[in-house]
């Protein structure tokens, strides 16, 4: 083999070129990814919204030890506690060895992911078919939601106080529900229409049944049926779904896509392959030096308000709580932590190149990405981590030696877009955003790479094991 040149030589030492996970990754690894795909996949499966993917994290908490937090309580070190936001958002922490004055590290997602809510009066009856009526949640291309088929997830809470689970559509032996979309034939001014308005929002009409009530005399037959298998089925009247929160979702499982099966398709990667990575990669750190929290956060897609949104105050509180039983101040704790703000980028997609800036997009297969600054035109909106965060950061991944990239979302003047980096940076903590690369960001059916995934969990284990100094 000829020996390299002197320009050779210093090109390796001073270019900075991304990897290709396969290029760079053993075998060992790659196999490593293919098995951590799969507990991802059951998650996306078994946890479609964030009521679902709470449960999901509090089953796998106690199991691991965790038990609920106690205000007040002091933590010793190696301690397990959770504490459980109105079953929709969730705080997760193992205390560390290292006093909490000096700070903690925290891994904080969103699992709520853009869908079709129904509205407070969603039945209706009209030329003999049942629906009902939608408000859709989060930033979706509403015409994409047409002739899909859809699964109701949510709860119904009664008035006597208890509540009722609904999920259906998800087993093969279920039915299933769909927004109708207009044949072509008579779609010549639909087609006319802005693809933004190819489906409008009163249109996201969901198709429910057909089938009268068996009466004469009645009015609304259909829905009167329908209403009646509900109330068989659930117990409920037409009043309950003014206290509840129901949705419609994609159905179906997630699925290896590619004849390689080297990527996964599926509803809510963003932003739930952040939470479940995050979640799995801290667990790996049984007895951290410094205590680490993981967070899941609602509300994300609309702005993250609300009291289950990381615009409210529920971490900061869950930090004070700790830094109060320990006789210190939760505003010294936090202005001595870091955050790594976990959602994902959007990966390179060279059918739409023109959108992107290829030299700082991030791609598939290419490792974990880190996000410097988010927001769209001049940085609007956005947290821009510190030169010092950002060395930070490279130096824990490089030393566990984990396959990362760097990624924007779109060009300067076209792309731009929001994360709970904001609102975690503005209690004073170091935060980046650090996440996997998708391809079809919001749309029902969503596709990133299992290497990605796999490097992303180790970035977030990495992140916990490392070093206080």
């Amino acid at each position: 083999m000829a020996e390299k040149t002197q320009a050779e030589l210093l090109r390796e030492q001073l270019f900075y070129e991304p990897k290709n996970a396969y290029d760079k990754l053993s075998e060992a690894d790659i196999e490593a990814a293919e098995a951590f795909s799969k507990g991802y996949k059951a998650f996306l499966d078994e946890a479609k919204m964030e009521r679902e993917a709470v449960s999901f994290a509090v089953k796998l908490l106690e199991e691991k030890g965790f038990v609920p937090h106690e205000p007040g309580k002091k933590y010793r070190p190696g301690e397990r506690i959770y504490y459980n936001n109105r079953g929709k958002a969730l705080c997760a922490a193992v205390i560390g060895s290292r006093p909490l004055e000096k700070g903690v590290r925290i891994l904080a997602s969103h699992i709520d992911s853009p869908r079709v809510d129904l509205k407070p009066r969603p039945l209706y009856e009209e030329a003999g078919l049942g629906y009902f009526k939608t408000h859709y949640y989060g930033g979706i291309k509403k015409y994409q939601w047409g002739a899909l088929p859809l699964s109701l997830h949510g709860v119904i809470a009664l008035r006597d106080g208890t509540q009722v689970t609904v999920r259906l559509g998800e087993e093969a032996d279920e039915p299933v529900f769909c927004i109708t979309d207009l044949l072509p034939h008579l779609a010549a001014e639909q087609v006319k229409r802005p693809l933004a308005q190819g489906l409008k929002g009163e249109e996201l009409n969901i198709l429910i049944g057909s089938r009268p009530f068996k009466d004469d005399k009645a009015s609304e037959k259909v829905k009167l049926a329908i209403l009646k298998l509900l109330f068989d089925k659930y117990g409920i009247t037409e009043a309950d779904f003014l206290s509840a929160e129901l949705c419609g979702l994609p159905a179906g499982s997630a699925r290896d896509v590619g004849f390689d099966c080297s990527l996964i398709g599926a509803y809510g990667h963003d932003d739930r392959v952040c939470a479940y990575t995050s979640l799995m990669g801290a667990l790996q750190v049984e007895n951290p030096e410094v205590t680490w929290v993981v967070v899941f956060a609602d509300k994300e897609e609309v702005g993250s308000e609300g009291n289950t949104g990381l615009h409210s105050s529920f971490l900061k509180y869950f930090i004070y709580d700790l830094a109060e039983a320990a006789g210190v101040s939760g505003r010294a704790v936090l202005s001595h932590s870091q955050c790594l703000s976990a959602d994902v980028n959007a990966a390179f997609d060279p059918t739409f190149a023109d959108v992107y800036e290829k030299r700082n997009s991030c791609f598939i297969n290419y490792g974990v990405v880190i996000t410097k600054y988010t927001g769209s035109r001049g940085k609007s909106g956005t947290n821009d981590a510190s030169a010092e965060f950002m060395g930070k950061v490279r130096s824990i991944l490089d030393d566990a030696d984990v396959l990362w990239q760097t990624g924007e979302l779109g060009k300067v003047d076209i792309g731009g877009g929001g994360t709970v980096a904001m609102y975690v940076s503005a209690l004073d903590v170091d935060t980046v955003d650090i996440g996997v690369p998708v391809l079809s960001m919001h749309a029902p059916f969503e596709v990133v790479s299992k290497m990605d995934v796999y490097c992303t969990y180790k970035a977030f284990e990495a992140f916990c094991r490392a070093s206080g100094k």
